[in-house]
């Protein structure tokens, strides 16, 4: 598992298609114990953080300005992201095989899912049915550029464009030399 490889050229459909990834990417680490689920574990932080920073930078504005509810609608989302990236967060001190982590990661693995879908109809499918075809492909190119230097490691409080901007590049600096360093990439 590593960067998404889609075809798709509009935005809905390649983060859609992510979410089968990241849904995919739970039960992977499920199945997996020792190295195997540590690397897997690792692989899944990284995937969320990349898609959710994308998120964030890209196809929350787009939301907030082109939904009725939008503001309502991406506060909501964010409020889920940022409790999720608090639980990767907990769970990078457990040990991968402890009773511990296996029930926080389920229940972070249900909240996710949750997310994924809560995403996907009140946000995805409306804008997906109120921007036009080009605007949705610009969007997915814009997404595709942002997981390209995005944070490998969620962080907590960076849940807007602006702090993602701000701080992104930094944050990822930061995740990739750490990541490189422990070996961890």
């Amino acid at each position: 598992m590593g960067t998404m490889i889609s075809n798709s050229a509009d935005v809905v459909m390649f983060l859609k298609e992510q979410h089968e990834q990241i849904r995919a990417a739970f039960q992977d680490v499920l199945s997996a114990r020792g190295e195997d689920r540590q690397k897997l574990f690792y692989a899944l932080r990284r995937l969320l953080a990349v898609h959710e920073t994308a998120e964030e930078e890209i196809v929350h504005p787009a939301a907030r300005r082109a939904l009725p509810d939008g503001e309502e609608v991406v506060q909501s989302r964010l409020s889920e992201e940022r409790e999720a990236k608090r639980v990767l967060t907990e769970l990078e001190s457990l040990n991968i095989d402890s009773a511990e982590f296996e029930t926080k990661f389920r229940a972070l693995s249900t909240s996710v899912i949750a997310h994924a879908e809560r995403e996907e109809s009140t946000e995805f499918e409306r804008l997906g049915d109120k921007l036009a075809a080009d605007r949705l492909e610009r969007m997915r190119a814009a997404v595709a550029l942002a997981e390209r230097v995005a944070p490998t490691r969620p962080h907590a409080g960076v849940e807007s464009a602006t702090a993602n901007m701000l701080l992104g590049p930094f944050a990822s600096m930061v995740d990739r030399v750490r990541d490189a360093i422990s070996g961890k990439a």
